[in-house]
C-alpha cells in the first residue's frame, strides 16, 4: 500500500488550493461500464488503487445516479493508512459529496444512516425545499454549489475547498466527468485501462456535449499488471 500511496500522492499544490481527480476504468472498445456496472472491466490492482485514492482524499465526489446504480457506501477506515491521514491532518475516512439537482435519493441506506463523516451534498439554490429538509434530518450536509435549479461545476471545487476539503477524487459518473472536463476544473485523470472487449453501446468515461477545444493533458505515469494499464494524466 505505502508504494501505491506514493505513486499516486497528491502534489504539494492540493494543500493550497482544489485539486480535483478522476478516478475512471475503461474497456479496449471505450465502455465504462458493463451491463450498467463498472465493476465487470475492473481488477483485484484496479479495487486496490481505488481504495488508495480514496486513503489519499479529504473527499470523494460522484454523481446521484452512480450512487444508485453502484449501491455507495460510506467511505471506511483504513488501517494502513491511519498514520498517513492522521499526519495530514485528515480525518479516518473521507466525506462522501453526491451531486443532485433533485436530491432524489435514498436517505435510509447507509451512505447516509452510518458514515464515519457526514454525508455531503451538492446541489443548487432551487433544490427543492422539502428535500433540502429531508437531507440535514438524515444528517447530511446540504452545500449550495450553484444558484439555480442544478450544480455549477465550475463551482463545486472552491464550495469544497471552502470547508477545507482540498484533496478531491471524483468516480463518476461519466455524465458527471463530462461536465467537470466542460467546467476546465479537472486537474489529473487516473484510468485504468482493462484489456477486454465489451462491444454493446455502454457509455465512455465521459459524457455530455463535446469541447471545441480538447483538453490537453499529459502522462505523469503507467503501470501494468496482467494486461491492465493503470495510467495517471495531468492536465498541462
Amino acid at each position: 500500500m505505502d508504494e501505491l500511496a506514493e505513486a499516486y500522492a497528491y502534489p504539494a499544490a492540493a494543500r493550497a488550493r482544489p485539486w480535483l481527480r478522476a478516478n475512471m476504468v475503461t474497456s479496449l472498445d471505450g465502455a465504462a461500464q458493463h451491463e450498467g456496472r463498472s465493476q465487470p472491466i475492473s481488477s483485484a490492482t484496479d479495487m486496490r488503487i481505488f481504495g488508495t485514492l480514496r486513503a489519499l482524499a479529504d473527499v470523494v465526489v460522484v454523481g446521484a445516479e452512480t450512487v444508485r446504480l453502484e449501491g455507495y457506501r460510506p467511505a471506511r477506515a483504513r488501517e494502513a493508512f491511519a498514520e498517513r491521514r492522521a499526519a495530514a491532518g485528515q480525518g479516518p475516512a473521507p466525506a462522501i459529496a453526491v451531486v443532485s439537482a433533485s436530491l432524489d435519493l435514498d436517505f435510509t441506506a447507509p451512505l447516509f444512516t452510518a458514515p464515519l463523516v457526514p454525508t455531503l451534498l451538492l446541489t443548487g439554490a432551487g433544490a427543492p425545499p422539502e428535500r433540502v429538509r429531508a437531507a440535514e434530518r438524515a444528517g447530511a450536509v446540504v452545500v449550495l454549489a450553484g444558484d439555480g435549479a442544478g450544480v455549477d461545476p465550475a463551482r463545486v471545487p472552491e464550495a469544497l475547498a471552502a470547508r477545507g476539503l482540498t484533496r478531491q477524487l471524483t468516480e463518476g459518473g461519466p455524465r458527471l466527468l463530462g461536465q467537470w472536463v466542460a467546467a476546465g476544473v479537472l486537474d489529473e485523470l487516473c484510468l485504468t485501462v482493462s484489456p477486454l472487449l465489451t462491444a454493446g453501446d455502454a457509455q465512455r468515461i465521459a459524457g455530455g456535449p463535446g469541447l471545441a477545444v480538447p483538453a490537453r493533458f499529459a502522462l505523469v505515469s503507467v503501470l501494468e499488471e496482467e494486461g491492465f494499464l493503470y495510467t495517471r494524466y495531468g492536465r498541462i
